[in-house]
């Protein structure tokens, strides 16, 4: 930006009186909104966590435990950040993932059936006659099986008897036509197994109790029967069931062959090529120094790649349970590399339940160390976690999931592992675990505390991810900002995702295109106002959301009027405000000398972000008046300034005095600012004299301002300002120079502070500026032009002011630059800008000053400061 560009957003601007010289009231309006100025600071210093823990200092600790879950969560429920996981904290029959439901248990409880009728029930179905011996049970004798016991049938089961009755005799009547059943004479166990497809049962029980016991089940209970009898059969390792006859179609025989014939090339692979890996990983022998871990790591590569390349992976191996067991007993190894290829390797076979929780928490365990850091640079581990969060339920897995995060949240502290989260698409995977969080979140959920731990650890993640340049814009093509906005709302009493969530914020709004995607969020101001009402003493978290909403209001008009319109945003600013302003009025420290040192930087941090949203707020013209009318906003403004020195407070005391000139642009009659600017102008005076160069500055362009008034350019003459400033003339700052003229033009205004002045050699520093800044600064060879116009103005008396501001020779000097810097030909040599600004800003008043200097020229009334007409 360009010396005269910023002079348009710095500097004050100065009107005349009337023609030819005067501005429209509009013009005059534009030019000192174009002067107020959006103030800059610096982001809050985001610390760096001294250990990697889950929930920092207040989560989960706790000492090592005998397993994976011998180490509870620590007071406030959260899970522990310390455990010990050992190949016993496995559960090693993980072959079939669990349903992730379970049934809560019936209140019923059954009661014994009436003796009286079951023997009722009992003559109404008389035994049947018995039939012939079944050849196929094996003569009786003393190895026959005993009969099984049957549990009296409950009175619920057997009041369904007769329709049961009725059901079996039409499956019966229907398998007798087909000829399957034998015949309308075989007994009822043959019917039994003809409907059941399972194995005859009641072997060496009478026929008549038997058909006693069947005849409560009605034929879905039976087929129920069947199908568990068959799968439980599979499972323990039984013969196959056989199926009534004729069941078998002849493409069901190809079928069975084919399968028969894939299940010996798998068994002839699985001897061939797996059970010599598990057979080495299982060595009794195998012992715990480094070569034979790194061999260790080697076969683990190797088992993955087989698996892979024959499609074994997930759940699709019939002999899965036999890796993991194998998989789980090196655990106890207690290597941070071989437990790395484990998890990954157990990830791949889709482990689950307290399985898949382990796994997390062993990952979990080894990232704590930042040693092993580059362990996850070299091992695609990162993939399977990422596959894990995008995948997982966290209703049936909220801590495995919490753990998995947490692993990403330390590595995402490693400059290059960011490089490599980023790259394999992290920023998008969290972005969908959080859209699957808000329904979680919503009050009363069940999950919703889970849900509070897991976004401790995504927003951690995503603080990390938003130091990176990359991390912009894939936070704007996943529109993760309206996504964290959310989460505030949800979680606004969970301090540790507000503060994380603030401090993502923070970051991004420091850039352009991330402030403006944040500045159209919807009600994402009245969520930080809200934040600021309930947590304003928490300091980390009030001071990034200030500096968010500084940064939001310093961009954007829309923004500025937004906030200030949201339901109490004045009453919220000026209670962190006055909070903070007190603060330090509280007990001493140790040495007696004020506030504790830590305790007065943190409220001036935050004191510091809160004044400059007020500054950049009162830019917009409906908010501004509205500020300058509030007497609590200006009394904790002077309060600050009373109260703060510059040596100590220098950025606060600067922002202070930005606001206190933004807000003195509005000059109605009912501004607190401006019945209080007597007293504001002894206290701005503490800035002009002071060491620093930017407080003295702003100090100088308040008094631009406040000098419209008389009882103000009469202080500044009884305390010698005047003196002060004709000296910032010599200054090599534009800036300094240009705040220097608007005081000395509105001075010159008074008869007797213009000779005052002029003694004091300000004509002559004026035209020396003039010349030196004249070519590069056209606002400023414009002012410069003005204050001496007003110096050279004729006294009431009637004497010629020329004379008493310039000697011949600093006139003659004066009217060669103005004649030179006025030459058509030279501003054609100008670019657009420069040419429109030396149109406007310097020509006009250039050119009735000439004719002034000039020995015949006619009296002008002089220029004023008045920015309102």
């Amino acid at each position: 930006m360009g010396v005269m560009e910023r002079k348009r957003e710095s500097g004050v601007s100065f009107a005349p009186r009337r023609d030819p010289l005067k501005k429209t009231s509009a013009e005059i309006v534009k030019e000192a909104r174009q002067s107020l100025r959006t103030l800059r600071t610096q982001r809050p210093f985001t610390p760096r966590e001294p250990q990697r823990q889950l929930f920092g200092g207040g989560g989960g600790g706790g000492g090592g435990g005998g397993g994976g879950d011998s180490v509870h969560a620590n007071c406030d429920g959260r899970p522990p950040s310390t455990f010990s996981i050992y190949a016993q904290s496995f559960d090693s029959t993980d072959s079939r993932p669990g349903s992730g439901t379970r049934l809560s248990p019936l209140n019923h409880k059954p009661k014994p059936p009436d003796p009286q009728v079951v023997a009722e029930l009992v003559k109404a179905h008389p035994r049947p006659p018995a039939g012939p011996p079944d050849s196929k049970r094996g003569p009786a004798g003393p190895r026959a099986r005993p009969p099984r016991t049957r549990t009296v049938p409950s009175l619920q089961a057997l009041e369904g008897a007769t329709e049961a009755k009725d059901r079996l005799s039409a499956v019966r009547s229907q398998q007798s036509a087909q000829g399957e059943g034998g015949g309308p004479d075989a007994p009822p166990s043959a019917d039994y197994t003809a409907i059941s497809g399972g194995p005859k049962s009641g072997l060496g029980r009478p026929a008549s109790q038997r058909n006693l016991m069947c005849a409560p089940l009605t034929l879905s209970c039976l087929c129920a029967y069947s199908r568990t009898a068959r799968s439980g059969a599979d499972s323990a390792g039984g013969p196959p069931i056989r199926s009534a006859p004729g069941a078998r179609t002849e493409r069901g025989g190809r079928e069975g062959a084919a399968g028969r014939d894939e299940e010996a090339a798998e068994a002839s692979f699985w001897e061939s090529a797996i059970v010599p890996l598990l057979a080495e990983l299982g060595a009794t022998d195998t012992g715990r120094d480094e070569g034979s871990v790194e061999r260790l790591c080697d076969v683990c590569v190797s088992l993955h790649g087989v698996l892979t390349e024959r499609q074994l992976l997930g759940r699709c191996c019939h002999r899965r349970a036999e890796v993991l067991r194998t998989l789980f007993r090196l655990i106890d190894l207690d290597s941070a590399l071989l437990n790395l290829h484990i998890a990954k390797l157990c990830l791949a076979l889709c482990v689950s339940g307290k399985n898949l929780l382990n796994i997390c928490k062993l990952i979990f365990k080894i990232s704590r160390s930042e040693s092993n850091d580059e362990l996850f640079q070299n091992n695609s581990i990162i993939d399977s976690l990422l596959v894990v969060l995008g995948s997982e339920d966290v209703c049936a897995s909220g801590e495995a999931v919490l753990y998995c995060v947490g692993t990403l949240k330390f590595l995402s502290g490693n400059g290059a592992l960011l490089r490599l989260l980023l790259a394999k698409g992290c920023v998008g995977v969290v972005h969908q675990l959080l859209q699957r969080l808000h329904p979680l979140s919503e009050p009363g959920h069940a999950y919703f505390t889970t849900a509070g731990h897991i976004l401790v650890q995504l927003t951690a993640t995503l603080r990390n991810l938003a130091d990176h340049p990359e991390s912009r814009q894939l936070s704007l093509s996943h529109d993760l900002l309206s996504e964290l906005s959310l989460t505030l709302r949800h979680h606004q009493d969970n301090l540790d995702v507000c503060t994380n969530t603030a401090r993502v914020f923070s970051k991004l709004s420091s850039y352009s295109e991330c402030c403006l995607a944040l500045a159209q969020t919807p009600d994402c101001y009245q969520i930080f106002i809200e934040l600021l009402r309930k947590h304003h003493q928490k300091q980390d978290l009030a001071v990034r959301l200030l500096f968010t909403l500084g940064n939001l209001t310093a961009k954007s008009d829309e923004a500025r009027q937004r906030l200030f319109r949201v339901d109490g945003c004045t009453g919220a600013l000026l209670q962190v405000y006055r909070a903070y302003q007190r603060r330090d009025a509280g007990p001493p420290s140790p040495t007696g000398a004020g506030p504790p040192p830590g305790r007065a930087r943190e409220s001036e941090d935050v004191l510091v972000k809160l004044v400059r949203v007020l500054a950049n707020m009162c830019i917009h013209p409906d908010v501004g008046p509205a500020l300058a009318a509030d007497p609590a906003c200006v009394e904790l403004l002077m309060e600050t300034l009373e109260r703060r020195s510059v040596a100590e407070s220098e950025e606060l005391l600067v922002n202070v005095g930005a606001t206190v000139n933004n807000l003195s642009f509005y000059w109605e009659q009912d501004s607190a600012l401006r019945n209080n600017q007597l007293a504001i102008a002894k206290l701005i005076l503490r800035l002009l004299l002071s060491s620093s160069m930017d407080a003295m500055l702003e100090g100088t362009r308040v008094y631009g301002n406040l000098s419209q008034s008389r009882d103000v350019r009469d202080f500044i003459m009884q305390n010698k300002v005047d003196q002060f400033v004709v000296t910032l003339l010599d200054s090599k700052s534009c800036e300094v120079c240009y705040a220097a003229c608007g005081v000395l033009t509105n001075l010159a205004l008074d008869t007797p502070k213009r000779a005052k002045l002029s003694r004091e050699g300000a004509a002559a520093k004026l035209s020396d500026c003039l010349r030196d800044f004249g070519p590069g600064d056209w606002q400023l060879a414009g002012q410069a032009c003005r204050t001496l116009w007003n110096l050279t103005e004729p006294g009431d008396s009637g004497s010629a002011g020329l004379h008493v501001a310039l000697s011949e020779q600093e006139r003659e000097a004066l009217l060669e630059i103005l004649e030179l810097y006025s030459c058509e030909e030279e501003a054609l040599c100008m670019t657009d800008h420069r040419r429109a600004c030396w149109e406007s800003e310097f020509l006009p008043v250039a050119q009735k000053l000439i004719q002034r200097l000039q020995p015949a020229s006619c009296p002008v009334n002089p220029v004023t400061s008045d920015l309102f007409v």
